[in-house]
């Protein structure tokens, strides 16, 4: 996966190409995909860093980096200026995959990465775009055949941390910015929309050009072309092209950022909303089966949170007699009389 960042269209005139026909076209399509937004919000979380819009990811994206398997997946990541990231860990959306399927699907397609395929990109494609060495551990990792599994039981570790709360929220966002896709071919046809789409983004008629600050062309003439609306990896203009017969080009997703609709910067109170509930009903010290009466969640759900919450420190753990007891810090106390603040949005549970 290759990225790169808009600049106000201020690149040079190199430009690298997708060479496209009929057929590339006639299977072009647009979709979700919650793969490529975990791997954005754990870019953020494991360099420290803040969205433009949707702010820090948070205490509990940070805390899942403690997770080897999550730890394996941000030893992946691109460092520095470096932009290359394995495409094997963002799957091109399959077809027909059922919206409530996609995470499950991309996961499977993880782990079906031929040994071959995921040498090549680990390997090879790490060493020629990474300004630094492969990891010994990670390159060990690699060769024993193991890793596929590692780095899907990663993203899945990962999601349950920090994004499955929020995805309902996430998918509306991308699910808006396809159905302006969709109203405005009706209205102008496919190339205007890919014209649209962003201003380094450009259409040929055969051809679906990129500003880059090199040149560079693939032919994927007869290939499957996935369009995707980047939520979280907004504002990255971000092209994959590693998987012969697959192509994904990820692209800013509509109106996010724009002044009048800040909805959409609002994934920070969002994104794990149940456990903010657990945590507001947490100033008085209560058991799972207290807190799985009071909030309706069924008694397994308030489990899996609170142990989320405990491993980021919002909340302590005491027993008494039969019972284990939770209550919130003040770690906790802090972050949610910051998140009531009017206008407050980059606060994350």
């Amino acid at each position: 996966m290759t990225r790169f960042k808009s600049n106000d269209g201020c690149y040079d005139q190199s430009m690298f190409t997708l060479q496209v026909d009929v057929a590339t076209v006639s299977r072009t399509r647009w979709s979700p995909s919650p793969a490529s937004e975990s791997m954005a919000w754990l870019k953020l979380a494991a360099a420290s860093r803040r969205h433009p819009v949707f702010g820090d990811p948070g205490p509990l994206a940070r805390s899942a980096l403690a997770h080897p398997d999550v730890a394996l997946l941000a030893d992946l990541l691109p460092q520095g200026g470096d932009t290359y990231l394995p495409d094997l860990l963002t799957p091109q959306p399959e077809v027909g995959t059922r919206r409530r399927d996609l995470l499950e699907a991309q996961i499977a397609q993880i782990e079906a990465t031929s040994q071959e395929d995921l040498e090549t990109q680990v390997f090879t494609y790490t060493d020629t775009h990474w300004s630094r060495p492969l990891s010994p551990a990670t390159r060990h990792l690699a060769e024993s055949g193991r890793m596929q599994r590692r780095l899907a039981n990663g993203l899945i570790q990962f999601w349950r941390s920090a994004l499955s709360d929020g995805w309902p929220e996430l998918e509306s966002i991308a699910d808006q910015d396809i159905a302006h896709r969709g109203r405005s071919i009706t209205g102008s046809g496919i190339g205007q929309v890919l014209k649209e789409l962003h201003p380094d983004i450009d259409w040929a008629g055969d051809a679906i050009t990129l500003a880059r600050p090199w040149h560079g062309k693939i032919d994927i003439t007869g290939w499957s072309l996935v369009l995707v609306p980047g939520v979280l990896s907004w504002p990255d203009v971000i092209v994959q092209v590693d998987v012969p017969g697959e192509v994904v080009l990820y692209y800013p997703a509509h109106r996010i950022g724009a002044g009048h609709d800040r909805e959409a910067g609002t994934v920070a109170r969002v994104v794990g909303a149940a456990r903010a509930a657990l945590l507001a009903d947490l100033g008085t010290a209560r058991s799972t089966a207290e807190l799985a009466i009071r909030s309706g969640y069924t008694p397994g759900t308030v489990s899996y949170h609170l142990k989320a919450l405990h491993r980021a420190g919002l909340v302590s753990k005491a027993r008494d007699g039969r019972y284990v007891l939770y209550q919130r810090t003040s770690r906790a106390a802090t972050l949610l009389e910051a998140r009531n603040q009017p206008g407050t949005t980059d606060q994350t549970f």
